[in-house]
């Protein structure tokens, strides 16, 4: 990496702070406020899923332990919730379901998508999982409603799975293996999720993951660089270790280089075919609503944020009340730059297109930043469409990486019921807040 390139990357990285920082000054409501449908747009459709059975070091995604009786009132207001949002006059083509473990409860959550299918025209819909929830006949009764389906492996390294306390839960190496080859082919699309850059790994580990999940050939790939934050440091620290040397922008080269016969969804997921559909809906869907206790939903401008407490999410469905309890405002060059960021994190904008879009002149409105991106070589510009580099693909990546880490923040102060007492507005990026304790994640309610 040269100077320019480094400098870049520096500036990027103190830019989307500031925009973190600009963008999430949240103000808390008293009421929700209502969703309304802007006949010029279209909409994805997010449901939360917010059970696990076991949890890992690095995630800091809104979850609780699972509770089967728990689950089921949870799915009965998610499914609430679908129908008052279809009252509103919504429709959807897509639909992604995080979590969370969204096959936990393979029941309810068919119910779920089958009542999706009966009142959207969703065409594709989308579902994270784990290694235990890939069981063939259990995939069997989702054939027709989930068309992709990402499972989460992080690595098939034994020493990591060990370390990560994934090996008993999930399997070693070779379990994993199996489950995987019974599991790819019942469906549509198997996405098979990996994590790199965790600390003391090392090149031939990595290649090692790269080269098992090329052999098993799922459809897609995706590499997630290992995402440290404040909240979840500690813990990765006490499984893992520390990494004294930072091995992330080597192991992405490598896994670019890995992965070039192969077609690129974005910058880290890779797939045998083109394929739009993948794990970053953002990129494709810049107009979400976000279903159940957590949600986030991305409308004209407006971050809302649905109840994380599940008392109070059920008791706003059951009322029959928006579900939302906050809202943060982004300017329109926040926007601008939100959408940018989304787009080039898939390779390319079509200038025109998005200037229409949105309604802007992209080359006058972020001048300054197109200036620096161009001249580090990040981007580059050909007739009427900016592409990344490989040294682009990067930065945009870890740009991703930062605006996730800032939305885990978000997640963090919105779990905290007390902090959330007697106040008006919360500046998500100036609150202090406690590393992760997954004893917390017991729900009492």
């Amino acid at each position: 990496m040269n100077f320019l390139q480094k400098l870049a990357l520096s500036y990027s990285h103190k830019a989307m702070q500031k925009s973190l920082e600009n963008g999430f000054n949240v103000k808390l409501l008293k009421k929700g406020q209502e969703k309304k449908v802007n006949s010029k747009k279209s909409y994805m459709l997010y449901a939360h899923i917010p059970f696990c059975h076991t949890f890992c070091p690095y995630c800091s995604f809104h979850k609780y332990y699972y509770n089967e009786d728990l689950a089921k009132r949870y799915f009965e207001s998610l499914r609430e919730e679908i129908k008052q949002i279809k009252d509103k006059g919504f429709d959807f083509t897509s639909m992604y379901v995080g979590g969370g473990t969204t096959l936990i409860n393979e029941e309810e959550l068919a119910k779920t998508l089958e009542l999706c299918k009966k009142l959207f025209n969703i065409k594709e819909i989308s579902c994270e999982t784990d290694p235990n929830h890939i069981n063939p006949k259990k995939l069997e009764m989702f054939k027709g409603l989930i068309d992709r389906l990402s499972c989460g492996i992080q690595s098939f390294d034994d020493d990591i799975l060990k370390k990560v306390a994934r090996y008993n839960k999930f399997g070693s190496n070779k379990e994993l293996q199996e489950k995987l080859s019974k599991a790819i082919g019942v469906l549509p699309i198997m996405s098979i999720d990996l994590i790199f850059n965790f600390p003391s790994q090392t090149k031939e580990q990595l290649l090692k993951d790269l080269e098992i999940a090329k052999s098993l050939k799922p459809q897609q790939i995706t590499t997630y660089p290992l995402m440290k934050s404040n909240l979840t440091k500690d813990n990765i620290a006490k499984t893992l270790g520390v990494s004294f040397k930072d091995h992330e922008f080597e192991f992405y080269k490598i896994i670019i280089d890995f992965f070039k016969d192969y077609e690129r969804n974005n910058a880290w997921s890779f797939s045998l075919e083109k394929n739009t559909f993948n794990d970053e809906y953002v990129s494709s869907h810049h107009e979400y609503l976000g279903v159940g206790s957590g949600a986030f939903s991305f409308l004209d401008g407006e971050l809302l944020i649905n109840a994380f407490n599940l008392n109070d999410y059920s008791k706003l469905i059951k009322e029959k009340q928006n579900a939302n309890i906050a809202k943060a405002n982004f300017s329109k060059k926040e926007i601008i730059k939100y959408v940018f960021l989304t787009e080039m994190f898939a390779g390319k904008i079509e200038i025109n297109k998005f200037n229409k879009t949105l309604e802007c002149n992209l080359e006058k409105d972020l001048f300054i930043e197109l200036l620096g991106l161009k001249l580090s070589g990040a981007i580059k510009k050909e007739s009427n469409t900016l592409y990344t580099s490989e040294f682009g693909r990067y930065l945009f990546m870890v740009l991703m990486k930062d605006f996730y880490t800032g939305m885990d923040l978000v997640r963090a102060v919105f779990r905290d019921d007390k902090r959330l007492q007697d106040k008006e507005r919360i500046n998500i990026m100036q609150e202090n807040v406690d590393p992760l304790d997954f004893k917390s994640m017991e729900f009492k309610g």
